[in-house]
């Protein structure tokens, strides 16, 4: 039986654009865990990302400090993003989103309400309450979420630029578990989409990029690699190499063998 899909038909590429800023680089990078800081510069450098999180509520924001992590970031090479990690609460996530614009970051954030300390899953409930709280004070929100498109839309409704939905559990490395979830938020929404946790090597990343989203977000799988920054260069060239396989249009899936050469008008095998 031949299957009746048929590959996505290719299309040109566009800039991955957030709230108004276009952005080269589809692979976003976190900044949390690496064994030293020029660990982590390399690994940035070997990426080739533009925007950089750092967890507003777990570094010191004392850019003089030259053991602090932003001492380390320059601006100028790279987008900041601010990021809630660590909150369970939505007061708590406003608080920090507010700190973290108060003490020189740009009004994009990347809202995370952890509801349980375990699995590090979303708190729903606050997660909707903080954007509409932040989208309201002139945020430009990029909610990390589960992968559930009822979620998605209503964080959407919400004024979320941006939607980010994991890939399995933060750290965990698990790769994408429900492809057809990440499939059909991307096909629902109409804002990026950037598959954020759980990827844990460039065989994942390309996979999910593989899925139509607008990028990726990681941090543990380069922080946690046993050479960061060659995890980096292949975590670019996996997200570089999905993008393009999803532009291309993919053959369809069927389960009979096909011929990779016409069969029509073959020479006949001579007699011995």
């Amino acid at each position: 039986m031949t299957s009746t899909m048929k590959p996505a038909a290719a299309q040109q590429d566009t800039a991955l654009t957030i709230g108004g800023h276009e952005f080269r680089s589809r692979l976003l990078v976190g900044t949390g865990k690496y064994r030293t800081n020029e660990d982590m510069i390399a690994t940035l450098e070997a990426c080739g990302a533009d925007v950089v999180t750092v967890a507003v509520r777990r570094v010191d924001l004392n850019r003089t400090n030259e053991e602090s992590l932003l001492h380390f970031l320059d601006p100028d090479r790279w987008f900041l993003l601010a990021n809630t990690a660590g909150c369970y609460s939505a007061d708590e996530a406003v608080r920090y989103a507010r700190l973290a614009r108060e003490a020189g970051f740009n009004d994009f954030i990347k809202l995370e309400v952890i509801g349980d300390q375990e699995t590090l899953l979303p708190d729903v409930e606050g997660l909707l309450e903080a954007t509409r709280t932040l989208v309201a004070e002139g945020f430009t929100v990029l909610a990390y979420t589960n992968d559930d498109v009822v979620t998605a839309l209503k964080l959407e409704d919400a004024g979320a630029a941006a939607i980010m939905p994991l890939a399995s559990p933060i750290g965990s490395g698990l790769g994408l578990l429900n492809p057809y979830g990440i499939r059909t938020i991307k096909h629902r929404l109409s804002v990026p989409i950037i598959v954020d946790a759980g990827v844990g090597t460039a065989s994942d990343a390309c996979l999910t990029m593989e899925q139509g989203v607008d990028g990726i977000l990681m941090n543990t799988a380069l922080a946690e690699a046993g050479r960061p920054a060659v995890m980096g260069r292949a975590m670019r060239l996996a997200v570089e190499a999905g993008r393009a396989a999803y532009l291309a249009g993919r053959m369809p899936r069927r389960e009979i063998a096909v011929p990779s050469s016409p069969v029509a008008g073959m020479l006949d095998r001579p007699t011995p």
